[in-house]
């Protein structure tokens, strides 16, 4: 029986990583796989990586693949996973989600080894896509349009072909003729049938073009050639008028351009100068980069060396494959390059990062192989040797956390704390870490602003009744006040009507969106369009405490004078009453008002006499006591909630709930009568 499971903490490593526009036509988006999740990055404005979906499709993502129907503006996702299917998603902006806009079903679930889902490769112009398996199968099918713009996916072709493995796929840039795609192959057969080991041992490998013939709808096996054996990676050419087309087949210490009727133009990788002559230079991941006028790529070796590969041709006639040592970077799975100048790497151990090109390595300093030099020995090519260096062409912008791998686990109290703690060995050589992991959620910094001071006070505000999350943050120092409008990133703002010379006692949303500010000297009332009023308090005394809703405020005068506003049809504040409470107040709070209801009943004031009051706030009875209930500490803070009452059972009208917290750590609890406001439930205590 196989069951539906989610994990506590969602996977932190990354198998591949797709760059597109997915959302909105110029969004620099990056889609990623983590074994089970899909998930949607972007950077932001600031350069902080943030995850705008992600999403568990409970199976194994096996490759990603972004493409885009000629003339359209977003890129679909193709996804090959262990499903035995071929699915392809679109980003919907507006539910936040991925919706499924094709399966089409080919073979068995599982990751087998003639399965389809391994490869995954789509033509430039959006007109067809490819689907592989390690060996035999390959599926072809073609995408269009419909009579409403709908993207519409053929049956499959097939591009089968027995004892056949296959060590990379891609899709060439041919512009628009028939969409062409590239395969390092192995034909086995002679090997299968020969005990001896020799045929083996002779095996070749080749570099082979498949074509789609849009006008029969049928793929032929085009062209194949002997590769190099220590082939391992294709990497399209940019074509169509924007380059000569073809691939660079990166083999073990070479990098070398082929294409159909053109000959091999190879170099050699450069190679550490403390390499052993007995290890070779091996190509893990790449990124291109495509303009009109200039194109490059970038390629990153098993020891983390990043090249940067450029092709001197004329026409469709390259005369030249430069490659010059770039930046060092830790070993990556998959490579993007953003046209915002940033290069994520999705590290194949240890945090994924963020960096910004402050380069283009064109220092004539570094080191740099060509074909045009390459010189021949009795022992073979000439090797170029460099020294890596510290990041000249990349600077570091943001990380993403990631634990893998995981070598060893000890779950542990060496704390003394309530819950054990996991210990757990991750990384890889000088990445390595000990990580200390604690049950909870995690905390993500979103972003950073420096304040000029301590601040003494920190409230949150939504900007809209109706929204779902805050839109300003109200710092308040001891003699000022700065508000930071919440958007892509935290800034602050001088249009939110705010007294930014005065320190903030308290900020609310009241429910026709003005805004209230309570300061020492007053209270100031900033309504929706922008025009404030003030209200002063009288003579030389100050606002020392403050409670509001959305349709009452209340405050207390030095002294121990409470003053009493309520919100009229028209939205402003009127004062209806005023009370002495013969002492300083120590607290005071308001629940909030229920939906349906014009005001909350009651007030709760703590004193320092060690005792907290109910008031009433009824009409004729305003800021009339109505209960007191003595504590064993003076009340520093109050919160009145409503919640369900236990006598009411489920479906009953909200219980009133009155929180103490006391001087002396103690937390005590009491439920209030919400007719009467006198205590009905013994008071809960608890010591913190």
């Amino acid at each position: 029986m196989f069951l539906y499971n989610l994990t506590l903490s969602r996977p932190s490593g990354i198998q591949c990583a797709i760059y597109g526009n997915f959302s909105a036509p110029k969004a620099q988006e990056i889609v990623v796989s983590r074994g089970r999740i899909l998930e949607l990055i972007r950077p932001g404005d600031n350069g902080r990586l943030q995850v705008i979906l992600s999403t568990d499709i409970f199976g194994c993502i096996r490759s990603l693949a972004a493409f885009r129907l000629t003339g359209a503006q977003r890129d679909y996702i193709i996804v090959g996973s262990d499903s035995g299917r071929t699915v392809i998603l679109d980003y919907n902006k507006d539910r936040n989600q991925f919706n499924k806009v094709h399966q089409e079903t080919f073979g068995r679930s599982g990751c087998r080894r003639i399965v389809p889902g391994q490869y995954v490769a789509a033509d430039p112009k959006g007109r067809a896509c490819i689907i592989g398996a390690l060996e035999k199968q390959k599926f072809v099918y073609v995408l269009n349009r419909d009579s409403a713009a709908n993207l519409t996916i053929s049956s499959p072709l097939e591009a089968h072909k027995s004892h056949n493995i296959v060590f990379h796929m891609c899709a060439l840039d041919c512009g628009f003729d028939n969409p062409i795609f590239a395969a390092i192959e192995l034909d086995y057969s002679d090997a299968d049938q020969d005990p001896t080991g020799d045929a083996a041992a002779a095996a070749q490998k080749h570099l082979t073009y498949y074509e789609l013939d849009l006008g029969l709808n049928h793929v032929l096996r085009k062209w194949s050639d002997p590769v190099d054996n220590g082939a391992n990676l294709l990497i399209p050419v940019p074509g169509g008028g924007d380059g000569p087309s073809g691939v660079l087949v990166c083999a073990e210490n070479f990098l070398i351009y082929r294409h159909q009727g053109h000959d091999e133009i190879r170099t050699v990788l450069p190679r550490r100068e403390d390499l052993s002559g007995d290890r070779g230079v091996l190509i893990v991941s790449y990124a291109s980069h495509k303009k009109k006028a200039y194109s490059f790529f970038l390629l990153q070796s098993e020891y983390g060396d990043i090249y940067k590969a450029t092709l001197v041709y004329e026409g469709d006639t390259v005369t030249e494959l430069k490659v010059k040592y770039f930046d060092t970077l830790p070993v990556c799975v998959s490579l993007a390059v953003l046209k915002t100048g940033f290069l994520f790497t999705a590290s194949e151990t240890g945090n994924h990062a963020l960096y910004q090109f402050v380069g283009t390595g064109e220092d004539d300093d570094d080191v740099e192989s060509s074909s045009a030099t390459l010189v021949q020995t009795e022992e073979g090519y000439a090797p170029v040797f460099f020294t890596p260096r510290p990041l000249k062409n990349l600077v570091l912008v943001d990380e993403m956390p990631s634990l893998m791998p995981l070598i060893d686990m000890k779950v542990a109290n060496l704390l003394d704390e309530e819950i054990p703690q996991i210990y757990a060995l991750t990384g890889r050589g000088p990445r390595s870490a000990l990580a200390v992991l604690r049950p909870g959620l995690a905390v993500s910094e979103l972003a950073v602003s420096p304040l000029p001071g301590a601040p003494t006070a920190v409230f949150t505000l939504r900007a809209q009744p109706g929204d779902e999350q805050d839109g300003f943050i109200v710092v308040s120092f001891s003699n000022a006040t700065l508000v930071f409008e919440i958007g892509e990133e935290v800034k602050e703002t001088s249009q939110s009507g705010f007294q930014a010379t005065t320190a903030t006692l308290h900020t609310q949303l009241l429910e026709d969106g003005s805004i209230l500010q309570v300061h020492s000297s007053g209270l100031r009332h900033i309504r929706t369009d922008r025009r404030i009023n003030e209200w002063k308090a009288p003579g030389r005394r100050n606002i020392t405490r403050a409670a509001t809703n959305s349709r009452q405020v209340i405050i207390a005068l030095s002294g121990g004078e409470l003053i009493y506003f309520e919100m009229d049809q028209l939205g402003q504040l009127l004062e209806l009453a005023k009370r002495d409470m013969d002492g300083d107040v120590a607290s005071l709070d308001i629940a909030p008002v229920l939906p349906g209801a014009r005001r909350c009943k009651f007030l709760a004031v703590g004193g320092y006499d060690n005792t907290v009051r109910m008031l009433s706030l009824e009409d004729g009875t305003q800021l009339r006591p109505v209960a007191t209930q003595a504590v064993n500490a003076v009340p520093e803070s109050l919160s009145m909630l409503h919640g369900q009452s236990a006598d009411d059972g489920p479906g009953g009208d909200a219980g009133l709930f009155l929180h103490v917290g006391l001087s002396n750590g103690v937390l005590q609890r009491t439920e209030v009568d919400r007719i009467t406001g006198e205590r009905l439930a013994a008071a809960h205590a608890t010591k913190w």
